[in-house]
């Protein structure tokens, strides 16, 4: 199987002065949420991150199941692509799922989805049907989009949809997406307020 890769750099400034990542929901951090829900599509798992929350999140992985590595930023705050480039780049496979350390109902039937539309392409990336693409939640073969995210940078060029222009890939529309599981897939937890929401919902589950 693939690899998962998790996302965990930023500095998540609309969440106050604690790390987003290791932040407790329900009882567990978050970012091993992420992991837990991607142990069963993907055969290890690559962390990226800057190198002052690594213990802590070594710490929140503690236990998990399937191999880690670290993919350490050299560079901080050089936003989402610059995460996505140095996680894929620590990627022995030749596919990997990007997921964001904020998204804990991360749903493994859309994952699985995904990788069925990259086959033979360079990446799936969904698209909602409010026109959001979900670069956040995507699957790409590892070193091309490695080598995107870089070419892209050097070109002083940020949106994170930038890499996307220098490969093949395929949209992956909402209602294929529902077909395979819940949009849910994709909420995020940026502050505090979105925090407590994802509480209540794990409760009710």
């Amino acid at each position: 199987m693939p690899t998962g890769v998790i996302v965990a750099g930023g500095r998540s400034t609309r969440f106050g002065e604690a790390d987003k990542a290791v932040a407790s929901l329900g009882g567990t951090p978050m970012v091993r949420h992420v992991a837990d829900r991607l142990a069963s599509v993907v055969d290890s798992l690559v962390v990226n991150c800057r190198a002052d929350q690594r213990g802590r999140i070594e710490d929140a992985l503690d236990g998990y199941p399937l191999p880690v590595r670290f993919a350490v930023d050299e560079a901080t705050d050089e936003g989402p692509m610059a995460g996505i480039g140095t996680g894929l780049r620590a990627v022995e496979s030749e596919y990997a799922v990007v997921v964001a350390c904020d998204m804990p109902f991360v749903d493994p039937g859309v994952v699985s989805y995904l990788f069925e539309r990259a086959a033979g392409h360079d990446a799936a990336v969904p698209k909602l049907d409010d026109g959001w693409y979900q670069t956040t939640q995507a699957v790409y073969r590892a070193d091309a989009m490695a080598d995107a995210c870089e070419a892209a940078l050097a070109a002083g060029e940020h949106k994170i949809l930038a890499p996307l222009d220098r490969l093949d890939w395929v949209v992956v529309g909402e209602a294929g997406l529902r077909e395979r599981g819940s949009l849910d897939t994709f909420e995020n937890v940026n502050t505090r307020e979105e925090l407590r929401a994802a509480e209540e919902r794990l409760r009710r589950r």
